[in-house]
């Protein structure tokens, strides 16, 4: 039986914020969940985890283990209880060509919250390296995965998909501008929690905007004063953040991973305040959003908000789906001639030892592995007689000798 490349996947398209936190796995947890996996499904032979604040797929390379099996058994994992309801939260496929297609469009920013969204293809490529280090890759995976480094090229070089920014923490900045009539009701104190991607997206478009009183605060101090000293901040004790101290802050941006519900009060203020909440899980109770003179924002608010030049973009779609559509089929010939390269492969091995023998004698006076290249070319180019074993041994015969006289 041969291996297949399957996917199953919660995202933004089916499910809520909420329901998205459930299935949100931590770098610490997705350690424990690969190796639960791959303990619980041993032919599973590639497992590559994509996690972003707006999806969790698995794609895996497995020759009997389905997409429902493992979709079941992470509802398991999470909910202990499988029903038709969270089963529908899931896409997937049982498809290795449905699954590449899904990934095509997946890294291409076509299915993201912000269409054409360009940090997916980063958070791809640390899914990638993540595989690699656990010996998780998988043949059919890793041809996959160059085939989607090459649409991402194409892209970037071939259609206008990319431009623009549609950065959620470009958005973030651009909510704190327009709250506060910036510059008109003057500076604003600003603390961003968290030192992740997203904090430092923050720090990077603030060069646009300028916000000056702005304070970083980490569970892991060093990381907040690494990046303090490169944006020229100040670092905020995070046991003040433990414990929901935030009285001078106008503006509260949290993006810490794994710390659900870490904001949990704000205290009364005669002044505006504004949460932005981008964190999977949730930072900030949402319940604050009650109180009087609070802002409040999660990632569903900022990616509903996004703008962008819908225009370029929405123009090169059909270009993008052209293009996906020439590296699936290039993927798709790929697989068709696996088969065909499998049996190439057994054949080397008695080309070799056929040439060889020939050889055995006067090895020396000539180039053996030349030889068994050259035959290999032959067979190649005649690919219907590789089913028939008299007429490969005729035409290794063949080769052998004629290329024998040639040397001699």
């Amino acid at each position: 039986m041969n291996r297949t490349l399957r996917y199953i996947g919660i995202s933004h398209k089916n499910a809520s914020v909420a329901q998205r936190d459930m299935y949100h796995f931590s770098d610490e947890e997705k350690n424990n969940i690969t190796e639960l996996i791959c303990h619980t499904f041993s032919d599973i032979a590639g497992l590559f985890i994509l996690v972003t604040c707006n999806r969790t797929e698995f794609y895996f390379e497995t020759e009997t283990t389905s997409a429902t099996d493992l979709r079941d058994f992470l509802i398991c994992l999470k909910e202990a209880n499988v029903n038709k309801q969270n089963k529908q939260l899931f896409g997937l496929s049982n498809s290795t060509k449905e699954t590449v297609r899904h990934l095509l469009e997946v890294s291409s920013g076509l299915t993201s919250a912000v269409l054409g969204d360009a940090e997916i293809i980063h958070q791809i490529k640390k899914a990638h390296q993540y595989a690699i280090a656990h010996k998780l890759q998988g043949s059919l995976l890793e041809r996959a995965m160059q085939t989607i480094f090459k649409n991402h090229k194409r892209l970037s070089n071939e259609t206008h998909f990319r431009d623009g920014t549609t950065s959620i923490a470009y958005k973030s900045l651009k909510v704190v501008c327009d709250f506060y009539n910036k510059p008109s009701e003057g500076p604003k104190k600003m603390l961003f929690v968290g030192a992740g991607d997203i904090v430092k997206q923050l720090f990077k478009y603030n060069s646009k905007f300028n916000f000056d009183n702005i304070y970083i605060s980490n569970r892991t101090e060093e990381k907040a004063i690494t990046l303090s000293k490169i944006y020229n901040c100040e670092v905020y004790d995070w046991n003040k953040v433990l414990s929901n101290n935030f009285e001078d802050f106008d503006v509260l941006i949290s993006a810490a991973s794994n710390c659900h519900h870490l904001i949990k009060y704000i205290p009364a203020t005669a002044t505006k305040k504004l949460l932005i909440d981008l964190a999977i899980p949730e930072n900030i109770d949402k319940a604050l959003a009650n109180n009087l003179n609070v802002k409040f924002y999660n990632l569903d608010g900022i990616s509903r908000e996004l703008e962008y030049n819908k225009e370029k973009r929405l123009a090169a779609i059909c270009k993008v789906n052209e293009i996906i559509t020439e590296e699936l089929a290039i993927f798709s010939a790929w697989l068709q001639e696996a088969p065909l390269r499998k049996l190439l492969a057994e054949y080397k091995i008695l080309v070799d030892r056929k040439v060889n023998h020939y050889f055995e004698t006067d090895r020396e006076e000539y180039d053996v592995h030349s030889i068994s290249n050259q035959v290999m070319r032959k067979l190649i180019k005649q690919p219907e007689k590789l089913v028939d074993a008299n007429e490969i041994e005729a035409i290794i015969t063949e080769q052998v000798s004629l290329l024998k006289e040639r040397y001699n």
